[in-house]
């Protein structure tokens, strides 16, 4: 991995669908939507000053509808939990997981 590139793609784990968890509330918000289906599918990770998670969430029961969250975790010791700095909304789960 380059310093500061994105990691590969990777299965969402319980820890990723809980940092996903964590910023349903400002998406929801941020996007005027409530999402009644929100799952991590897939993840990439940069590291910086902290961490910056870009997630696939999928969105729908019946559709391959899905939201793609950039999400900071800053450093353990400052004490702070993630935040959401970006989304992209009206993903399929066939779109890459890209820098946005």
């Amino acid at each position: 991995m380059n310093v500061g590139g994105l990691t590969e793609p990777k299965p969402a784990t319980p820890e990723v669908q809980k940092i996903a968890d964590q910023v349903k509330l400002q998406l929801e918000e941020k996007a005027n939507e409530k999402y009644l289906v929100f799952v991590a599918i897939l993840y990439k990770t940069q590291v910086v000053a902290g961490t910056n998670y870009f997630i696939k969430v999928s969105v729908s029961n019946s559709t391959d509808e899905c939201v793609h969250l950039r999400v900071f975790q800053s450093l353990p010791h400052e004490n702070e939990g993630p935040s959401l700095t970006s989304y992209e909304t009206g993903k399929t789960k066939a779109d890459p997981l890209t820098y946005f």
